[in-house]
């Protein structure tokens, strides 16, 4: 569904990103952690065009990543909402359904926004909204044309726990429909018991790719360690 070769970002003097190559499958659920600065959120930034790549190769559904084929194959969602102040939860989504072409939108709509509990609050206007609220708005945003890939950039920030729950549990449907989630997060123990595989940036590369037993198998005495524990341990500066 998703793949990268040999992909480098540079800002001037900074790499960024570092040369790194991975492919997503069908129906996989896959986290992209890392620290602060490790190249996470511009690595998906590239992906969806947003940045323009130094070098390197970016495919999805075999179409390069900034083709029209490959713009309707996925969905993004931004770690800070990019919405529109003047139009309510509604509008944004008719929006999306027509710039989509999404047919028969409006029961679509009418289950994400009840499922993220914006039904009392479709028809306000955005900027009254909070930032868990407009956090929702994002995500049923990025859910409603139904995509073949999700890539999500810290989706669980700000969000109440039941609207966490209801994200993480949209995921697991989502994979069992065939679909492909590349996800990166801070928030570790949200995606711990999700994820089918992890990569772990760092300084603009990939420093572990795999399930979470092959990060354990890295790591001497590291049975029943949680993915926050492996995590800080293969961060870490030695």
């Amino acid at each position: 569904m998703l793949k990268v070769r040999n992909l480098t970002k540079e800002f001037k003097d900074n790499i960024a990103v570092n040369n790194i190559s991975f492919t997503l499958e069908k129906g996989h659920i896959v986290g992209l952690l890392g620290p602060n600065g490790a190249g996470k959120s511009t690595t998906i930034k590239t992906i969806v065009g947003l940045l323009r790549k130094t070098s390197g190769e970016i495919t999805i559904a075999g179409n390069p990543n900034t083709s029209n084929e490959a713009k309707r194959k996925f969905s993004y969602v931004p770690e800070v909402p990019e919405l529109y102040d003047m139009l309510t939860p509604r509008e944004h989504l008719q929006f999306i359904a027509y710039a989509y072409n999404v047919h028969n939108w409006e029961e679509r709509a009418d289950n994400l926004l009840e499922r993220y509990d914006l039904g009392d609050k479709q028809d306000k206007l955005v900027k009254e909204l909070s930032k868990g609220m407009k956090q929702k708005v994002s995500i049923c945003c990025g859910l409603l044309p139904d995509p073949e890939l999700y890539l999500f950039d810290e989706p669980m920030i700000g969000l109440d726990p039941k609207a966490i729950r209801e994200t993480k549990l949209l995921f697991k449907q989502l994979s069992e429909q065939g679909k492909t989630i590349f996800v990166s997060t801070h928030l570790l123990d949200s995606i711990e018991n999700l994820c089918n595989r992890v990569m772990v940036m760092k300084n603009g590369n990939i420093i572990v790719d795999g399930d979470i037993e092959t990060l354990r198998a890295m790591i001497r005495d590291s049975e029943g360690a949680s993915l926050e524990d492996l995590f800080l341990e293969v961060t870490k500066d030695e």
